[in-house]
């Protein structure tokens, strides 16, 4: 069975969840998930160009607000969490990204990429249009920077976590500030082709630069410099998304990995794990966590599907961390389900 400290984690978000709007939520959830023999929760603080405590860089969640609740969630958490030996790791979900309606958006277009036919905005999550910030603009890195620092400065807590959206969506830098740095740097402009190889890798060190400018920045501070990484699998994160995740767990710019593998099936999601990428980051020693989707919206992951998942990914040695909270026996679980599935959580983080 498992080791006594293997990691036993979820993501704890506020949408679709009313979690973060009640200590007495908060607190029942954490016993359960003590219970359950969950040893990590890992709660969104940075979402839809929001925070969820008053902030120099960005506008406070706007349902938070409007419940005017007398909780500061995370904060609640890191504390609840200390009392239950839970580590709580703070999310920063949407990492570079910003609705492109944004204040921020609007106010300095300058921080803002651009593809190659003037489009400053991408479709996420549906028909969302979000903007995304560029890695290479100074006043983007000292705003990002900040913002980490500033969350990580209010309380204790067990590092951070970026994920996916920490990137340089591929079609991206055709904007005027991108284009010109990439003149100063290189004598020519951008190809027109996204994908041309040089184009791609010098974009990608732009990245790779501000999260070493990060690194820095916490140990100036003297704050934790864990950083968890939760990247979808390498080609697609190396190619559509620009990070480079494994130079940079071998290269201990990050201190551990939660690769996300959220096929539905049992056999897409043992395939995904047998990923070169993957296997090199175990030889390296590098922690390594497996992303399993519990649950999206209405739709949740079959206890079965679940448990053959955490079995296939602890025989190659990896702990596991569930997307997300409410998918694991929550509010789109039915009610004659839940205590059942539940029961089932509490056998898989049981321990010898």
């Amino acid at each position: 069975m498992l080791p006594r400290r293997t990691t036993m984690g979820v993501w704890l978000t506020n949408s679709p969840s009313k979690l973060y709007y009640s200590r007495e939520r908060i607190t029942a959830a954490l016993d359960q998930l003590q219970q359950a023999g969950f040893n990590r929760v890992v709660p969104n603080v940075w979402s839809r160009g929001t925070t969820f405590h008053q902030s120099r860089f960005a506008p406070v969640e706007p349902p938070l607000v409007k419940a005017g609740v007398e909780v500061d969630p995370i904060c609640t958490l890191a504390e609840e969490g200390r009392k239950r030996g839970i580590k709580v790791m703070p999310w920063f979900e949407y990492g570079l990204m910003e609705p492109a309606d944004a204040a921020v958006v609007r106010g300095h277009p300058e921080w803002v990429l651009a593809k190659a036919d003037g489009q400053r905005w991408m479709a996420m999550h549906g028909n969302h249009r979000m903007a995304w910030l560029n890695p290479a603009h100074p006043e983007v890195r000292e705003r990002f920077i900040g913002l980490v620092v500033e969350t990580l400065k209010r309380c204790p807590m067990d590092g951070l976590q970026l994920d996916d959206h920490f990137a340089w969506p591929v079609q991206f830098g055709y904007d005027p500030y991108t284009v010109e740095l990439y003149r100063q740097q290189t004598g020519s402009a951008p190809p027109r082709d996204h994908t041309n190889r040089m184009w791609m890798s010098w974009r990608r060190r732009q990245l790779t630069a501000l999260l070493r400018d990060l690194r820095e920045r916490l140990e100036q501070e003297d704050l934790s410099t864990t950083i968890s990484l939760s990247p979808g699998p390498f080609r697609h994160a190396y190619n559509l998304w620009l990070q480079d995740w494994e130079l940079w767990a071998l290269g201990e710019l990050i201190d551990e990995l939660v690769v996300q593998n959220y096929a539905y099936s049992v056999n897409g999601f043992a395939r995904d794990l047998d990923q070169p990428a993957l296997r090199k980051a175990r030889d390296w020693r590098i922690p390594t966590q497996i992303g399993i989707l519990a649950g999206f919206g209405r739709r949740t992951t079959s206890i079965g599907d679940l448990e053959q998942k955490v079995r296939l990914a602890r025989e190659r040695g990896y702990g596991v961390i569930f997307f997300y909270w409410e998918g694991l026996w929550g509010r789109h679980v039915p009610e004659t389900n839940r205590q059942h599935r539940f029961d089932s959580f509490r056998l898989l983080g049981r321990e010898d």
